[in-house]
């Protein structure tokens, strides 16, 4: 089987997120054993697991993603990299509608190069800042959000680019306090010159990944969030991670269209 590493939401290699993407002949996904082994063997924060379903039905692809540890039930930048893959080796064009944990998702190949992902808007709570979220961030929080069940992470909101970019957390810590992970944002520190209007870190120590690249699912929060502090639907955000990223974001109402490029690094073959 034919395996590839995608770098998502960026238009070079070695930057945004790397993916893992296999598509499979199949009408079924293998067992989830097997899924996982691939998956802890790539050793990327995900790999994508696709295989065609009948036409005529809701769906286009069913589709699962995989952490080093765990099964999660939406990912962003793998569902890039997998509509990635299938445009670029002719086996889907245009809008594809991939069934999923957390429903139907549609990605939409856009004449520039890049996707438009449609993902649901996470419904975000204000929620007082749980005890010792600060120390182990390492750093003041001005507000928190609950972000719900597709998601489940916790949402803070820190005073301003700089402090989110210097952040060094205490990884094991921040375990207690979300089911998935801790979304770290600020305002751009200078928006007009910079060509984005917030930042972001993200860190999911319980899913092996102390901390991820580029999340697309977490800007499904940072859009609401920021969108409403902004008075804007149309916005862009970076991921400062190390390899740092680009999302454009759009709030729909209870839909979120995030829009970004990708390119395969690595097109390998499973003999496993």
């Amino acid at each position: 089987m034919r395996i590839r590493i995608v770098d998502a939401f960026t238009d070079r290699p070695f930057a945004g997120n790397p993916a893992g993407v296999l598509l499979l002949d199949s009408d079924a996904f293998p067992d989830d054993a097997w899924l996982q082994r691939v998956a802890t063997e790539m050793n990327l924060s995900e790999t994508a697991f696709a295989h065609p379903l009948p036409p005529g039905g809701d769906a286009d692809w069913a589709l699962r993603w995989f952490t080093p540890a765990a099964e999660v039930a939406m990912c962003g930048h793998a569902t890039l990299a997998t509509a990635h893959v299938l445009r670029s080796t002719g086996a889907a064009t245009g809008t594809v509608r991939f069934a999923a944990l957390c429903g139907i998702l549609t990605t939409t190949a856009r004449d520039d190069g890049t996707f438009t992902l449609d993902f649901p808007t996470a419904p975000l709570t204000e929620i007082p800042v749980p005890d010792g979220v600060a120390d182990a961030l390492g750093a003041d929080v001005l507000s928190a959000h609950d972000t719900g069940p597709h998601i489940g992470d916790l949402l803070v909101e820190l005073a301003d680019e700089r402090t989110v970019r210097a952040l060094t957390p205490d990884c094991t810590a921040l375990v207690a306090h979300s089911r998935r992970g801790i979304i770290a944002t600020a305002a751009a520190e200078d928006p007009s010159s910079s060509g984005y209007d917030f930042v972001s870190r993200c860190f999911f120590p319980q899913l092996g990944i102390d901390e991820d690249p580029v999340t697309g699912s977490a800007h499904t929060a940072l859009a609401p969030f920021w969108s409403a502090r902004l008075r804007r639907d149309e916005l862009t955000g970076l991921q400062a991670s190390a390899r740092s990223g680009l999302v454009a974001t759009s709030l729909r109402g209870d839909r979120t269209l995030l829009t970004g490029g990708a390119v395969t690094v690595v097109d390998g073959e499973l003999l496993a």
